[in-house]
C-alpha cells in the first residue's frame, strides 16, 4: 500500500496539474511495490503510467492539455491544434545564449503597455533553428507559459490543398486569427513551406503559400507571438529571415547543460551512490535533449522493475552509451 505521503502528493499534483510530479510520485508509488515483492502490481502500475504519458504526449515534451478555439470555424479548427502549456522557462535547460534571446521576448511581452506609449512595440516574430529535439518546439510552449499564453499548433498538412487559391485563403485565415485570438502560434517544420521560391521543385502552391507568408508576416499587426521552427535553416528562402525579429539558433547541449538535464530527469530520485554527473555527462557529448531525458527515463524504469531502492548510475551510463551511436545517425 502506497504511503500516505505519497497519496497526497499524487492528489495534489492531480489537481494542480503538475504532470512532471504526478507521474514521479507514481513511478515511486511502483517502485516501492516493487521492494516489497509485489512484481505483478508494479508491473501494473508502470504499464499505466506509460500509457497515461503516451496518451498525453503530443508534439511537446511535456504534454499540454487541448483545449477549444474560443472561435467556433469549422475550417480553422482544421488548421491548428490549441494547447494550454503547463511549463516555462525555468523547466528547460538551454544555452545561455538561447535562454538569454527567449527571456527577452518574455520580458518586453510583459512590458508591451510601457513599449507602447513610447511607441514601441516588443518582440514577438522568432525564427528558431537547430537539430531535432535540442528544445525549439518546447520553446514555443514555455514562452506561452511564462504569458499565460495557449499554443497554437498550425497544421502544415491541412494547410496545403491541390487546389489552386485554397492555401494561401487558409494562411490568410490563421493570420486573421491572429488578431482575434493573442496566443503563441508555432509553424514546425517550417521549411515545409519556406523554400527558396528559385528552386525547381518549388513551384505552384507551395511558391504561392510563401509568398503569402511573406505579405503577411509583413504585414501583421497583432498582439500575438509568431514562432517558425524548423531544422533546415539552410534551405529557407532568404527573403524570410528580415521578417524575423530575432533568429535563434539552438545548440545540442555542451557538458554543463548536460550534466543539468540528467540532474533535472533524476530530482525526483535517490542514487544508491554520489553520482559522478560530470563523468556521466561527457557520455552524452553529442546527443540531444531528447535523447539524454530518454536515457535516464530508461534507467528509472530499470530501477523500479528491479525493485532496487536506488538509481545506479551505472545504468544511466549504460543507457546513455546505447543512444550514443545514434547521434551520428
Amino acid at each position: 500500500m502506497a504511503a500516505v505521503d505519497q497519496i497526497k502528493n499524487l492528489i495534489k499534483s492531480y489537481v494542480e496539474d503538475d504532470d512532471h510530479r504526478f507521474f514521479a510520485t507514481a513511478m515511486q508509488i511502483a517502485a516501492s511495490e516493487a521492494r516489497k515483492g509485489n512484481t505483478t502490481i508494479a508491473q501494473e502500475l508502470k504499464m499505466l503510467i506509460e500509457k497515461a504519458r503516451k496518451d498525453k504526449s503530443t508534439a511537446f515534451v511535456e504534454s499540454p492539455k487541448t483545449v477549444s478555439l474560443s472561435a467556433p470555424r469549422r475550417e480553422l479548427k482544421e488548421l491548428i491544434e490549441v494547447f494550454k502549456p503547463r511549463i516555462d522557462l525555468d523547466d528547460m535547460v538551454l544555452s545561455p545564449e538561447v535562454q538569454e534571446s527567449l527571456s527577452k521576448l518574455i520580458h518586453e511581452q510583459k512590458n508591451w503597455e510601457l513599449l507602447k506609449k513610447h511607441n514601441l512595440r516588443p518582440r514577438r516574430k522568432l525564427l528558431l533553428t537547430g537539430l531535432p529535439g535540442t528544445g525549439k518546439t518546447m520553446s514555443a510552449q514555455a514562452i506561452a507559459g511564462e504569458l499565460g499564453l495557449s499554443v497554437y499548433i498550425i497544421r502544415l498538412d491541412g494547410l496545403m490543398s491541390k487546389y489552386l487559391g485554397e492555401s494561401i485563403a487558409k494562411l490568410r485565415m490563421i493570420f486573421d486569427a491572429m488578431e482575434e485570438h493573442r496566443a503563441v502560434y508555432l509553424f514546425d517544420e517550417f521549411d515545409s513551406i519556406g523554400s527558396h521560391r528559385d528552386r525547381g521543385q518549388d513551384i505552384g502552391e507551395i511558391k504561392r503559400v510563401l509568398n503569402s507568408f511573406l505579405i503577411n508576416i509583413e504585414k501583421d499587426n497583432s498582439n500575438s507571438i509568431i514562432i517558425a521552427a524548423t531544422n533546415l535553416p539552410e534551405s529557407l528562402d532568404k527573403a524570410l529571415f528580415r521578417r524575423f525579429d530575432d533568429i535563434i539558433n539552438y545548440p545540442l547541449p555542451d557538458l554543463k547543460q548536460i550534466s543539468k538535464t540528467i540532474k533535472k530527469a533524476t530530482k525526483e530520485f535517490l542514487f544508491s551512490e554520489k553520482p559522478d554527473f560530470d563523468k556521466i555527462a561527457k557520455l552524452a557529448l553529442g546527443l540531444n535533449y531528447s535523447e539524454i531525458t530518454k536515457a535516464c527515463e530508461e534507467a528509472i524504469k530499470e530501477m523500479i522493475l528491479s525493485g532496487s531502492l536506488n538509481l545506479n548510475s551505472l545504468e544511466i551510463e549504460k543507457s546513455l552509451s546505447k543512444k550514443a551511436p545514434l547521434k551520428d545517425g
